[in-house]
């Protein structure tokens, strides 16, 4: 079974951005479980280990473990079955990566009885075009991104990371029920940071993202939950 619904049943995932789980845990105390997930990235995790996960586990968060594993098939599989033992919600792999390290790492999963959701990075939100061509890719990102999707899906993975300019077309093209993680959401007032390819809470759960990752316009935010509950307002 796939750990779709977990404790929360909304479509945000606050990123906890920080270098130390002193920092994150804060953020999260400021935070309600019942509004949000969260999202743990490398900084922290590199940091502080799978101590942060199970503290913000205790405080009735789901957790997105943001890792972005890319290496051999037996390695990233070893990773993500890691993940899995901690009670993860979401774990994420580069779709670069390949078929059978992705295959890997869905049977090195498939005797649990929950297990997260596997979720593959398929262009990064900061890069554009002139960015693929620099690493040999001169395409539009649209083009990876349904390619890498494509593999994503016949791999058996349960949805892609992806722009939320990119959610329409590939909504028309892959799998009911496969899910669309958008990172580069950003109130209209909030600055762009270094995202490029950004879009509205609103406009992105309109176009079909199924879940919402929100960093600085939340965290940075001079009232946190203010923000985030402004964020659902207008997603309601």
């Amino acid at each position: 079974m796939v750990n779709e619904a977990g404790r929360s049943g909304s479509p945000v995932v606050v990123a906890l951005d920080y270098r130390s789980s002193t920092e994150a845990l804060a953020m999260a105390s400021r935070l309600d479980p019942q509004q949000c997930r969260v999202k743990v990235g490398k900084e922290l995790f590199t940091a502080e280990g799978p101590l942060v996960i199970d503290k913000l586990q205790t405080l009735g968060f789901d957790v997105f473990l943001d890792m972005k594993y890319h290496d051999i098939p037996n390695t990233v599989a070893s990773a993500v079955k890691v993940a899995a033992d901690m009670g993860v919600w979401m774990v994420n792999v580069h779709a670069a990566g390949g078929r059978r390290m992705m295959t890997a790492c869905v049977e090195r999963l498939a005797h649990y009885n929950q297990r997260p959701l596997l979720i593959a990075v398929t262009v990064l939100t900061s890069m554009e075009r002139e960015d693929l061509a620099e690493v040999g890719l001169d395409v539009d990102p649209l083009v990876q991104v349904q390619r890498l999707a494509k593999l994503t899906a016949e791999s058996g993975f349960d949805g892609v990371v992806c722009s939320a300019h990119e959610v329409v077309p590939l909504r028309a093209t892959m799998p009911t029920g496969f899910a669309l993680v958008t990172p580069g959401i950003r109130p209209i007032s909030a600055d762009l940071g270094d995202q490029r390819r950004v879009m509205t809470p609103k406009q992105a759960l309109q176009a079909g993202s199924d879940y919402l990752v929100i960093g600085r316009p939340i965290t940075q935010a001079t009232d946190p939950s203010a923000a985030l509950e402004a964020i659902l307002a207008e997603l309601a």
